[in-house]
């Protein structure tokens, strides 16, 4: 996928004008098509799975489904849908928890409406995108960085591309096969970084890669 191309977008909110609003902001783009929207998780997830959109934009708290909950089942299932929230506030497990998923963008409702568009700029070349020191604070909490850490100057270039790789989200399988290497030599560089920066799993591993300011890109 291109920045080129048309890209189709779901939208979520229980909220009838934040939709409202939502449906005009990105209708001012031309490079974005609504494809569908809902005013419940429940509705969201059907369509999603229905249509396929590129993009949805998801309200993280909405009736019947959260925003958390169609996350876990557009990852789970694989499809191919590139998934953003927009939330009025979100505590750190639950931001973390949406990082380690694989949430594409997650935007503040107080934010300016162009924050969103730029968001979705990011998203579309394949780029994760988080608003705000609250998310990297947040981040930074959990991963238990510091700006003094100089541990990512340590690994291989092998081992950094393998760290990039787990915090987009994919599975040792997965970065195996884009690498082309076994699926034992993935673990073993997995093994070296976590020994190097002294983390122990892919959550405080993602924490740390978003905590640096890292921008993770397909």
């Amino acid at each position: 996928m291109t920045a080129s191309k048309t890209w189709t977008v779901a939208l979520a909110d229980d909220h009838p004008l934040v939709l409202l609003g939502l449906s005009d902001l990105i209708a001012t783009r031309r490079e974005f098509t609504i494809l569908a929207v809902a005013s419940d998780g429940e509705a969201a997830m059907a369509e999603i799975k229905a249509r396929k959109p590129d993009l949805a934009v998801l309200d993280v708290n909405m009736p019947k489904l959260s925003g958390l909950d169609v996350l876990r089942t557009v990852m789970r299932e694989r499809l191919p849908t590139r998934v953003v929230f927009l939330t009025a506030s979100l505590a750190d497990e639950r931001m973390l928890e949406a990082v380690n998923l694989g949430v594409y963008g997650i935007v503040f409702k107080d934010s300016a409406p162009e924050s969103l568009l730029e968001c979705l700029d990011h998203v579309i070349l394949g780029e994760r995108w988080l608003a705000g020191d609250v998310v990297q604070k947040a981040l930074a909490r959990q991963a238990h960085w510091h700006e003094d850490h100089q541990g990512v100057a340590e690994l291989t270039a092998r081992e950094g591309e393998v760290m990039r790789l787990v915090a987009s989200g994919l599975s040792n399988k997965d970065i195996a096969r884009r690498l082309d290497l076994s699926e034992g030599t993935v673990k073993i560089h997995l093994h070296n970084v976590y020994r190097k920066l002294s983390l122990s799993s892919r959550t405080a591993l993602t924490a740390y890669a978003f905590a640096r300011g890292s921008m993770l890109s397909e």
